[in-house]
């Protein structure tokens, strides 16, 4: 087989098997801590993938590169701020994956100078994952965070909100949803998400440049 459609498999994999089940056990613990158990109770405290895949969403991803997760349901009125809760709770999944994707970039690093000291196949491949790897936490991150329900990002956007947005959006979110899913397939957007994608990418960069000193000084010197 291909090595780059195997690359590209296991790529999805990640997402199946590690992105998606951390992203949703973020929002999980998240709405724990801010005082509602419904997560806990149904099951969605755990890091096992199977109390997160959703069998339509992970088939998507396989097949055609985009799904979902199976939802965490919360019940705000057990926060004792509910914008503040909805928020938090809905944030928790992009940064968990901001997280990933910063430990990603540095051990991409790592494996990358290996690789170039060395010449090593493994180490291509190993950095190649997890060029991947980070690549696609970045992804998820970046498209979570758009401001469109369901996305955690119009949760987010809700703190900041009127309280006639909300029931506009709440009005409105099935239609806005269908029409935002309608561009993503079609491929409208892959433009707009793509810069934001490259330039948060950017930024991690920037903010593990301490790596880059550390690694020529131990292996190029």
């Amino acid at each position: 087989m291909d090595p780059q459609k195997i690359l590209d498999y296991g790529a999805k994999l990640i997402v199946i098997f590690m992105c998606i089940p951390i992203h949703e056990y973020a929002h999980a613990w998240a709405a724990t801590k801010l005082g509602d158990d419904t997560p806990r109770y149904q099951g969605r405290l755990s890091l096992n993938p199977l109390a997160h895949l959703d069998p339509i969403g992970a088939l998507c991803i396989f097949f055609i590169g985009f799904g979902w997760g199976k939802p965490v349901q919360v019940n705000p009125i057990r926060f004792k701020n509910y914008r503040k809760g909805m928020a938090l709770t809905a944030a928790a999944g992009p940064i968990s994956n901001i997280i990933m994707g910063l430990i990603g970039i540095v051990l991409y690093k790592l494996f990358y100078v290996l690789y170039i000291v060395h010449y090593s196949i493994a180490f291509y491949y190993v950095s190649l994952v997890l060029y991947y790897f980070t690549a696609i936490n970045v992804g998820l991150a970046v498209f979570n965070l758009i401001p469109i329900p369901p996305l955690d990002g119009q949760k987010i956007l809700s703190y900041f909100t009127s309280s006639k947005v909300d029931r506009f959006m709440a009005q409105y979110q099935n239609y806005i949803a269908i029409a935002f899913m309608i561009l993503v397939v079609t491929g409208v957007l892959d433009t707009p998400i793509g810069w934001l994608q490259n330039g948060m990418f950017w930024i991690m960069d920037k903010l593990t440049f301490w790596v880059d000193p550390i690694l020529k000084a131990i292996f190029l010197k």
